[in-house]
């Protein structure tokens, strides 16, 4: 079968609603209005007509046979700044120890945070329930091919690259964590809270505690939810982790989950892709299985196998024909496997 990687379009709001609807994200959420406000700010973002502050890049999966769109992923330039900060408790230890008896505790402690000049978030990571589990690895592909786009255009993103993943819920949807701490001090119930908190931060700020908070005093339901990740959020995590993420020692507000986050430039995809020249080999093998990704004005991104040599690359003809390829056209090709950190997996 054919996929390919592609910015979204009105066209797809459709499909796309579909998707969205088996899954109901707060960033990309089962709602026709929001989701057409999301594509219009994608297609001004790809477009250059939006700054940073605004700017949200919506890439989707078109299973090209089926012409069916059966995946999507988001990055959004700016998470936090003056008008609507990023907020997140950062975990720290505390030491008490008494000389009178002897003895000592460590402390886990939260410490509300705002950034007012935030990082790059990722997010918006669906994939059609019947799709799951192929060996193309379809998650993996419009997971990782987000950052192609980014090594491509590394001006239009922060340097600081951030991962916000869903923890534990229960069957009903209701956080642990936020139960037993955030709404006692909002009044609120999850979802609502949540769903406020994209576009309306003051009320985390006048409401949150301040000082810092003592996760002994939290119950044991919460605390097991702390800082850890969902059973179908954990392939992302392992993925994340795999090209350079690693878990910031904080936690969402209001769920707890963990916040991942990585440098640009030491991303794996990003670090180890390399800019090469399209060409033919008489005696092309195809043995390397890389992302491969246009740089012209569309961007496009495959699954490729390829053949790799002094700069320049072989595609085979079908993904060469998907991505509109000729002779001497220069495409970014990255690493699909990273177990061993090498260019060419």
């Amino acid at each position: 079968m054919s996929f390919i990687i592609r910015p979204v379009s009105h066209e797809d709001l459709n499909q796309l609603f579909d998707l969205a609807k088996q899954f109901n994200l707060l960033n990309l959420p089962g709602d026709k209005k929001i989701l057409s406000e999301k594509i219009e700010r994608s297609e001004q973002s790809f477009a250059k007509k939006l700054d940073k502050l605004k700017a949200e890049y919506l890439f989707v999966l078109e299973d090209l046979e089926e012409k069916l769109i059966i995946g999507s992923s988001l990055v959004i330039a700016k998470h936090g700044n003056e008008d609507v900060p990023h907020t997140a408790f950062k975990v720290i230890k505390r030491d008490h120890f008494s000389q009178d008896l002897g003895i000592g505790f460590i402390h886990q402690v939260l410490r509300f945070q705002l950034d007012f000049d935030g990082p790059t978030e990722i997010g918006g990571l669906l994939i059609d329930r019947s799709y799951r589990r192929r060996p193309e690895k379809l998650g993996k592909q419009i997971s990782l091919s987000r950052f192609l786009y980014m090594a491509l255009h590394p001006e239009r993103f922060e340097h600081r690259i951030l991962c916000e993943l869903t923890p534990p819920l229960t069957d009903e949807g209701r956080s642990e964590f936020w139960e037993a701490l955030g709404r006692r001090f909002t009044g609120l119930p999850y979802q609502e809270a949540d769903l406020l908190s994209q576009s309306h931060k003051e009320f985390i700020e006048s409401l949150f505690p301040q000082e810092d908070i003592y996760l002994s005093l939290l119950d044991s339901k919460a605390r097991l939810v702390l800082g850890r990740v969902g059973q179908e959020t954990k392939p992302a995590q392992h993925l994340l982790e795999s090209i350079g993420f690693k878990y910031l020692d904080e936690v969402d507000p209001f769920d707890g989950g963990p916040h991942y986050g990585a440098e640009l430039a030491e991303i794996l995809p990003v670090k180890l892709g390399k800019h090469l020249q399209v060409a033919e080999f008489s005696d092309a093998s195809y043995r390397n299985q890389m992302l491969v990704a246009t740089t012209g004005d569309e961007f496009l991104a495959t699954l490729c196998s390829v053949d790799l040599r002094d700069g320049e690359v072989a595609i085979a003809p079908k993904a060469r024909a998907i991505l509109g390829l000729e002779n001497g056209d220069q495409v970014f090709v990255a690493p699909f496997n990273y177990n061993r950190g090498k260019l060419y997996s």
